[in-house]
């Protein structure tokens, strides 16, 4: 299993202090440093988000990172016409299509691949023709797997919120759910990863999870990244997403 690092709160950081003086020598932490610390931590690939209102990641960042980084990089995205365009020139290796709403903190919550199935369409068309591979970032709803699969979405991210946020028997409902979502994508022909809330102590359950081909984790690594530094946190990570070994769910 594969591990995707996304460094979007390495941004949230200099941004912080530095939003109006990105220019400056002074503005730190550097997301292209973030990016080479996790690829010497064992990273496979790497995850920014470019948000419409470039709250965090901006252009130049990631263009940076697609210039220098050899891993591959996933660029997560809102489907309009504006990133679509950006998507089309920085030539991502993957982009992940998700929801946004500028209220929102981070991404909260799966993409509708039902509901916006016609707007979709196209623009899963068009990265693929420029030889991107595109995700969709969809809760775990057969509903939506067939919806990807409609839209000839190569790959799916099972958003993975409602299980980290679940306690007691709720937590064994939701790893449910992405049984059901990751078996029957498979069944599909679509590539499984999963994200948002996987942290170092729940991670054990998702060895429950059929078929995950990759993991993007961004918070939690971060976050033990101030303790222990980025690389030592992504070694740590990459340990036990590699020692996970699918079982049966009893």
């Amino acid at each position: 299993m594969l591990l995707g690092v996304n460094i979007d709160h390495v941004a949230t950081l200099r941004q912080a202090r530095y939003a109006q003086m990105l220019d400056s020598e002074n503005a730190e932490p550097s997301v292209l440093g973030a990016a080479f610390a996790a690829q010497r931590g064992g990273a496979d690939s790497i995850t920014i988000h470019v948000r419409g209102d470039r709250r965090h990641m901006q252009d130049a960042d990631a263009r940076l990172i697609r210039k220098e980084v050899k891993l591959p990089l996933n660029l997560e995205m809102g489907n309009t016409p504006e990133m679509v365009e950006f998507a089309l020139s920085l030539k991502p290796d993957f982009v992940c299509l998700v929801p946004e709403t500028r209220e929102e903190i981070t991404t909260e919550g799966g993409l509708d691949a039902v509901l916006h199935e016609a707007e979709l369409k196209p623009t899963i068309e068009a990265l693929s023709q420029a030889g991107i591979k595109v995700s969709l970032f969809i809760d775990p709803c057969v509903a939506q797997v067939e919806a990807a699969a409609r839209l000839k979405a190569p790959m799916v991210e099972l958003h993975t919120g409602a299980f980290a946020n679940a306690t007691g028997m709720d937590k064994q409902v939701e790893v449910e759910k992405l049984v059901v979502a990751a078996t029957t994508a498979h069944h599909l022909g679509i590539q499984v990863n999963a994200g948002h809330g996987i942290n170092y102590q729940n991670i054990e359950l998702l060895q429950y999870v059929p078929h995950l081909h990759e993991l993007n984790i961004g918070h939690t690594i971060i976050s033990k990244a101030i303790f222990v530094g980025l690389e030592e946190a992504v070694s740590e990570m990459k340990q036990l997403v590699g020692s996970l070994v699918t079982k049966p769910l009893l």
